[in-house]
């Protein structure tokens, strides 16, 4: 079989003998020496001022909600994992969805400031596949009206925007670590903030709202152990050959494919990327259903990233139409991309898309 997505994973000689730094003291948990290794190494890498490892990539969301006392309105995109929906939903707020470019599949900023009210407090946007939003265009918008910007960048470790890390924009950026990214702690998350008072809020948040005997504020468990910090401290140096083999993978894809039959989004040229999806979309839903069906038939799995639009969830309670998104969620196929892809199975994979397509 092969899977949509295969984990990296580093020698586990490497791993063990990361770990026994921890094993050994018997500290495994609660803010551990490997945790705060991470963090700082993170931050080098990132070029970041604050950054916490926090448990998963959807909890860094919901803290950034609640750092900012976001209780109301808030600007969202249709196109993203369920995640970025459901933290707004959680957190006793109300997603306002703002249809996206057809060409990044980012929001788009030019319907933004039309979606604005009174009540709006917070743009939540997700810098898909890695795509950098329109940042310039969203900054303007939220100074106008005063709003704080929160970036979902799940997908965006190991991408630049005008040299500069694209989890380093916004008022506070979220990214996940979990298995099957470019970077990953098997678990895991980061949650970044760009001013002191709110980072220290936030480092509260994480555990339980206190420090030692030192009870501070109302907070959740959002840390992480040394066994998933370890993990990130072996992938951490390797990630510039990772984010190079997945980048091979993606080129023996646009070599074989019929381009000209698929659509993808469009990359800008002031930025670098990871390449952690192979998105394609197709002419209709039946195509693409034809070709996850002929697909698996062949061993090959396949992934409806993302479907559905999350205007359309069942549980919202109101209906907002947002028809670039419904369209394009019914159309959009990622395909397997993982850096040990062999260029058979690429080579397998597109000659079953190009004859159906």
């Amino acid at each position: 079989m092969i899977n949509v997505t295969k984990t990296y994973l580093p020698s586990f000689d490497e791993y063990t003998a990361i770990l026994k730094r921890a094993w050994d003291k018997s500290w495994i948990t609660n803010n551990g020496e490997l945790v705060q290794e991470l963090e700082l190494k993170l931050k080098h890498y990132l070029g970041v001022p604050h950054l916490l490892f926090t448990s998963n990539g959807t909890v860094p969301l919901q803290m950034a909600l609640k750092v900012f006392n976001i209780k109301k309105e808030v600007i969202t995109t249709p196109f993203s994992y369920v995640a970025t929906t459901n933290s707004i939903l959680w957190e006793g707020a109300r997603p306002v969805f703002v249809d996206i470019d057809p060409h990044t599949l980012c929001i788009d900023a030019d319907k933004i400031e039309a979606a604005v009210t009174e009540d709006t407090e917070a743009i939540m946007a997700t810098h898909v596949y890695g795509i950098p939003c329109a940042i310039e265009k969203i900054d303007s918008i939220a100074q106008k009206y005063r709003l704080k910007v929160i970036y979902d960048a799940a997908h965006a470790f190991g991408c630049t925007y005008n040299g500069s890390s694209l989890l380093s924009y916004g008022d506070i950026s979220t990214c996940s670590f979990h298995a099957t990214k470019v970077f990953h702690t098997g678990e895991g998350g980061c949650i970044i903030a760009k001013e002191d008072g709110v980072a220290q809020q936030l480092l509260l948040y994480r555990s339980f709202g206190h420090l030692g005997d030192d009870y501070l504020s109302i907070g959740i468990n959002a840390k992480n152990s040394e066994f998933h910090a370890a993990l990130g401290l072996c992938n951490l140096p390797a990630i510039g050959e990772i984010i190079a083999a997945r980048k091979q993978v993606y080129l023996e894809y646009n070599n074989r494919l019929k381009l000209k039959k698929i659509q993808q989004p469009e990359f800008a040229k002031n930025a670098d990327y990871n390449y952690g999806y192979y998105p394609v979309i197709f002419e209709s839903e039946k195509i693409l259903l034809n070709v996850r069906e002929a697909l698996l038939k062949n061993g090959i799995s396949t992934r409806r990233y993302f479907y559905p639009s999350l205007n359309r969830l069942p549980f919202l309670n109101n209906f907002q139409h947002c028809p670039i998104s419904e369209d394009i969620s019914s159309r959009v196929l990622a395909l397997p991309l993982f850096t040990s892809l062999r260029t058979e199975d690429i080579n397998q994979i597109s000659c079953i898309v190009n004859e159906l397509v």
